[in-house]
């Protein structure tokens, strides 16, 4: 969990209290699968050119239920098992998996809210990701990121509240090495500051060569409008492709905060640097070191104001180079007819099927032009010959699509390998976008895929409506 850094306010670091925290296994996570629906929000964006999406969560679904427990594990109360009181860091709030304290709006984010009862007892919520291997190709580039707007709420009401999204060194969950494997604090903040801290934890504590129980950081304030009052884009990057290694944080694309490699012995970058990867993180703090000693008082207090969330519209990873994939673009690469073969981690056109069921081809005003499928409802399917997925496993699909469907009308998009009626490896959920030409980006997480396969699309509904149109498909890592 994020705390104090070197450019906190002064009170920052009259604290005094050696409150970090000390991850473990997450044995007693509850664990919740919910199906994708479309967001009236901002989708996760199409991977930046050479770029290759390896994980996103856009929080589509059904208002009040939970994030997909397919992606995220839910912490549960004041500690790990066997972790330290308080998850190590002084907050007090017990955290939940009531949709109270952690749901999807309905609208395409995930809102995570801080309650106090009658007795006055916090609750929160606090996920973190099932995979615990996010880090760059070899020679590459990882970039991990997140559209949130921070608790709207500000002044003496604020107080206590301690919003972050982070990412913490995989081997942490069983050993609890902390921090020598490493801690990218994307975003944190405190007690309705108009400011971002970016932080890094590394080497050993207290002191070392990351200065804990500080960390080395830097804090801005957010472009335009306040950090609190309007969504801002958090991003962090890990580069190594070049040499010295740079550790990179931004808000809204402009870049407040670098590391680099050099600035470390060996053996203390390559403890955070050298194992599988990272697992992320999302939660909301009542209290604990950096809210207390930022204020200077003992957090939350009697003016503080509960149920606040924290909004957060979509979580994406992306890797560059070193062997990744490029990413999906708009043009048409329509195979023969009766042809097929394709590697799955380029553009699929949706069009370029060599068997359907059910479905049109149409133009299409999406950016690039060319066709789409179209009229699809329940039970077609189209077929797309020998994709060839490699050794690597696929992890996401990602498809591009349109609904006019009636109010009521909703349906899924899936993914099923060498026959229509085998089970589906992935899927999302599709109602109304806008119009039958208002294009979304929509991943979704699908079983690992090796190997060369027929891919089928299929198109399952309760309503015997069209609910979709494709223009385009990809698979990531």
């Amino acid at each position: 969990m994020p705390g104090p850094t070197l450019h906190s306010p002064p009170a920052a670091r009259r604290s005094g209290r050696a409150w970090r925290l000390a991850l473990g296994a997450a044995a007693a996570a509850l664990l919740v699968t919910v199906p994708l629906t479309m967001s009236a929000q901002a989708d996760v964006p199409p991977p930046p050119a050479g770029w290759t999406l390896s994980f996103a969560d856009d929080f589509n679904g059904p208002n009040g239920s939970l994030p997909s427990g397919a992606n995220w594990i839910f912490d549960i109360g004041h500690s790990y098992p066997g972790g330290p009181p308080n998850w190590g860091t002084g907050e007090i709030q017990s955290y939940t998996n009531s949709p109270q304290n952690v749901s999807l709006d309905g609208t395409g984010n995930l809102r995570i809210t801080p309650r106090r009862d009658g007795a006055g007892n916090w609750t929160s919520a606090r996920i973190e990701t099932q995979r615990a291997n996010f880090r760059p190709p070899s020679g590459g580039v990882m970039r991990i990121e997140g559209r949130i707007q921070m608790p709207n709420i500000t002044g003496n009401a604020a107080l206590g509240y301690w919003p972050a999204f982070w990412a913490l060194g995989g081997p942490y969950r069983g050993t609890f090495n902390w921090p020598a494997v490493g801690e990218f604090d994307i975003m944190e903040n405190v007690n309705g500051i108009n400011s971002v801290w970016g932080v890094l934890h590394c080497g050993v504590a207290p002191g070392g060569p990351c200065n804990e129980f500080n960390g080395i950081g830097a804090n801005r304030a957010c472009p335009g409008s306040s950090c609190q009052s309007a969504f801002h884009t958090y991003r962090f990057e890990w580069d190594a492709s070049i040499s010295p290694q740079q550790l990179r944080w931004y808000v809204d694309g402009t870049q407040y905060h670098q590391i680099n490699q050099n600035q470390f012995d060996a053996g203390t970058w390559n403890n955070m640097t050298t194992h599988a990867g990272y697992f992320i993180l999302l939660n909301v703090a009542m209290g604990g070191g950096f809210p207390n000693g930022v204020a200077g008082i003992g957090t939350p207090t009697a003016a503080t104001v509960p149920g606040v969330p924290m909004i957060v519209d979509y979580v994406a990873v992306w890797t560059r180079g070193g062997g990744g994939t490029p990413p999906p673009t708009t043009t048409t690469t329509t195979p023969p007819p009766g042809g097929g073969g394709g590697n799955a981690y380029t553009t699929l056109q949706a069009e370029s099927f060599q068997q359907q069921n059910g479905v049109i081809v149409e133009g299409t005003t999406d950016t690039g032009g060319g066709q789409n499928i179209g009229a699809v409802n329940n039970g077609n399917w189209t077929r797309y010959n020998r994709i060839d997925f490699s050794a690597n496993p696929a992890r996401q699909f990602v498809a591009r699509v349109a609904s006019g469907a009636g109010g009521g009308v909703s349906g899924l998009v899936e993914v099923r390998l060498d026959s229509p009626s085998n089970a589906p490896v992935g899927s999302f959920a599709i109602a109304n976008t806008g119009g039958w030409q208002s294009w979304r980006t929509v991943p979704a997480n699908i079983s690992p895929v090796t190997g060369v396969h027929d891919v089928y699309l299929t198109f399952t509904s309760g309503q015997p409506a069209d609910f979709v149109n494709v223009n385009w498909f990809t698979f990531g890592h």
